[in-house]
């Protein structure tokens, strides 16, 4: 149920990196670096907006349930009602941190966050008290925590009337970039998290906490490209609004290359060390699905190539091609995913996954690749 509610709120910072995050990333640095502190506090603002007022909803959607299906009204959902709007807030913050070009905050507000995170499990565990519920608190009072160890770099949230000013129009101008990248995070969630409620509906919730621990072995790396990603994006988005189109392409060939090698090397390193890996993690518990963990290190590898040309259509405002990638794998869950998990179970949620994130590469591959665009973005 955990999981399940987990990726509810992956769904959720799909929904906040549309509407918020991601035309935040891209004309920050790009058509308002010239007034980037006013457009950060404007959107500070909004982001503490959008976190209550989800956080309000997933509180009365819980309250609701108990009241009408009990069953329904877990702990992990009431965790995750109280604790998102922190949650949200904080991945916005890290984002402000690497737009201002200060990596370094950013890995000491993540490093506080990870330090008090370590404690407060090991008392939890200690204490008796792990579950959905602790657990999102937990991680809620974490960040907390970080932020007050950077507190004096926080962005306010009081709005700046000189940026209404010199922009009036920028609410039309996100919207017209957010709309596309809403309609992506709507789909996004059949590409990978799909597969949990898939499994959950053709199979048991046992299969779904296996599933969910194989991916958990495969998330470092990709922890590792979303924290390079976050400033590969604003470099490529400023080149784009300075029209250094040759040097995007350059960052971009350059970023692909070292993921993909990257990726490569972590896909043989789990195949290799997957058996002593994931029973020294698991502890045993999970031993049966060593064999699929090395399979699933292949998704990394086949997202990575994707995920640079994703990075690269953002940067010249093109999430329409991205939108039809994810959408083309999102069919591909039902058309490849569904079947598969009928017929092999656990093992055909990882071949569908696998298909889903090939079906997204080679659809960001072709659109890149097919439609025009303008010569400032490609360059010569």
């Amino acid at each position: 149920m955990f999981a399940l509610s987990y990726s509810i709120y992956t769904f959720l910072t799909g929904l906040h990196n549309a509407a918020i995050l991601e035309p935040y990333s891209i004309h920050g640095p790009g058509r308002y670096h010239g007034y980037f502190p006013e457009y950060s506090r404007v959107m500070s603002g909004t982001n503490a907006l959008f976190g209550c007022v989800l956080s309000a909803l997933l509180f009365l959607t819980w309250a609701v349930l108990r009241l009408t299906v009990p069953s329904l009204a877990s702990r992990s959902l009431l965790g995750l009602a109280l604790s998102v709007s922190v949650l949200l807030t904080a991945t916005f913050v890290r984002r402000t941190l690497y737009l201002r070009g200060r990596p370094d905050l950013a890995a000491k507000f993540s490093i506080a966050f990870f330090i008090a995170l370590v404690l407060l499990l090991f008392f939890s565990v200690r204490l008796g008290l792990l579950n959905g519920l602790s657990v999102f608190l937990i991680c809620a009072a974490s960040w907390i925590v970080a932020g007050i160890s950077i507190r004096s770099e926080l962005p306010g949230i009081t709005g700046d009337r000189t940026f209404h000013t010199h922009e009036p129009n920028h609410w039309s101008e996100h919207w017209k970039y957010a709309r596309w990248v809403l309609a992506t995070a709507c789909v996004f969630q059949l590409t990978n998290q799909g597969y949990y409620w898939l499994v959950a509906g053709f199979l048991s919730l046992k299969e779904v906490g296996e599933l969910r621990a194989m991916y958990i072995l495969t998330a470092p790396i990709d922890q590792i490209f979303v924290a390079l990603s976050l400033l590969i994006l604003p470099m490529m988005a400023f080149r784009h609004a300075s029209r250094q189109g040759s040097q995007l392409v350059s960052l971009w060939k350059f970023y692909g290359v070292f993921t993909c090698g990257v990726a490569f090397l972590y896909a043989i390193a789990i195949w290799f060390m997957r058996k002593p890996l994931i029973h020294t993690v698991y502890g045993g518990k999970f031993d049966d699905v060593a064999t699929l963990l090395g399979t699933l290190a292949l998704l990394p590898l086949i997202m990575a190539v994707g995920n640079g040309l994703n990075i690269a259509l953002k940067s010249i405002e093109r999430p329409d091609v991205v939108l039809c990638a994810y959408l083309a794998s999102g069919l591909g869950t039902f058309a490849m995913g569904i079947p598969l998990v009928m017929h092999f179970g656990l093992r055909g949620a990882v071949y569908g996954m696998l298909c889903s994130a090939g079906v997204y590469t080679a659809t960001m591959l072709i659109g890149f690749l097919v439609r025009p665009y303008p010569n400032a973005a490609i360059g010569a």
